[in-house]
C-alpha cells in the first residue's frame, strides 16, 4: 500500500517506508526460517544445538536492512536534483496514520514475546519495526508540512532522514547478531549474576575461576572452575554442583552450566 500509494504520489519518502515495510515481510520470514532451525534439539553433528541460526538469520536481516537504505539514498539524492513535487498528499498521510498504528501495535506485541523467549531474532524484527513507528510519523508530519507550505523539498530530504533512521537499526541489528556468531562473553550484569550465585555458597568453597560464558540464540553457556577443600568428598561436591546449577538456571534462564571441581594449590614454602 504504501509503495502504491507514493507511486501514484511522486512521494519518494513513501516509496521509501514501503521499501522499508517490504523489507520488514523478508526479515519476517529470515526470522521465522532462524528461530525455526534454532528450535530443533541437539543431534550428533549439533552437540550444542541449533541456536547460532538466530544469529545469523538477524546477521542476514541487518545485511537487508543496508541494502534497503542504500536504495533510500540514491532516490532521495536523485529526485533532490531533479526537482521532482508530491501531490495527492491527503492519500499519503491517510496510509501514514494505517501504518503508524499497525508498526505500534505489532513491534509492541514482538517485543514482548522476545522477552519471554529471549529470542535475538525476534528482538531484531521488533526493533525494525519500533523503527517504522518514528519514521512512519516523520513522514506523517513532512506530508503535512507539505501540504501546507508547499515545500516540496522536505519529502526526499525526510527519505534521506528515514534511510539515516533505517541505517542505525541495521547496524544494531548487525552487531548484535555479530556477538552470538563470535561468541561473545555475556554482558557485565549477568557475569555479576553468576558470580553473586557463586559466592552466596562461600561457606562451601575456596574460590572460582575461568568464569567462561557465551550465548547460542536464547541459550546461555556458562563453564566455570570451582575450588573446594580437599576435605570435601566426591559426593559433597557433586551435591554442591548440583545445588549451584539450579541457583544459576533460576536467576537466568535457558543456562547450560558445567562446573569443574578441583582441590586449591599446594602453597610453596
Amino acid at each position: 500500500v504504501k509503495i502504491g500509494a507514493g507511486l501514484a504520489m511522486g512521494s519518494i519518502s513513501l516509496v521509501a517506508l514501503g521499501l522499508d515495510s517490504l523489507l520488514d515481510l523478508a526479515a519476517a520470514v529470515v526470522a521465522f526460517l532462524g528461530i525455526r532451525v534454532a528450535s530443533h534439539p541437539p543431534d550428533a553433528n549439533h552437540p550444542f544445538g541449533h541456536g547460532k541460526a538466530e544469529s545469523l538469520s538477524a546477521a542476514v536481516a541487518g545485511g537487508l536492512i543496508f541494502v534497503t537504505a542504500a536504495i533510500v539514498i540514491v532516490e532521495a539524492v536523485r529526485r533532490i536534483l531533479s526537482g521532482v513535487s508530491p501531490h495527492l498528499l491527503e492519500l499519503g498521510m491517510g496510509v501514514m496514520l494505517v501504518s503508524l498504528t499497525v508498526d505500534l501495535a505489532l513491534s509492541r506485541y514482538l517485543f514482548r514475546v522476545a522477552r519471554q523467549t529471549e529470542s535475538v531474532a525476534l528482538e531484531a524484527d521488533a526493533w525494525h519495526l519500533a523503527t517504522d513507528v518514528y519514521t512512519s510519523l516523520g513522514v506523517l508530519v513532512g506530508l503535512g508540512v507539505v501540504r501546507l507550505t508547499g515545500f516540496n523539498l522536505l519529502d526526499p530530504l525526510i527519505a534521506l532522514g528515514v534511510a539515516g533512521l533505517i541505517l542505525k537499526s541495521g547496524w544494531s541489528v548487525t552487531r548484535k547478531s555479530w556477538s552470538g556468531l563470535l561468541d561473545e562473553r555475556l554482558p557485565a550484569a549477568e557475569e555479576g549474576i553468576i558470580a553473586a550465585a557463586i559466592l552466596e555458597h562461600g561457606r562451601e568453597m575456596v574460590g572460582f575461576h575461568q568464569l567462561r560464558t557465551r550465548r547460542s540464540g536464547s541459550v546461555r553457556y556458562i563453564d566455570l572452575h570451582l575450588v573446594l577443600e580437599k576435605s570435601v568428598t566426591l559426593e559433597q561436591s557433586h551435591s554442591l554442583c548440583d545445588h549451584l546449577e539450579a541457583d544459576i538456571k533460576v536467576r537466568l534462564p535457558h543456562s547450560v552450566v558445567n562446573i569443574h571441581c578441583e582441590p586449591p594449590e599446594e602453597r610453596r614454602g
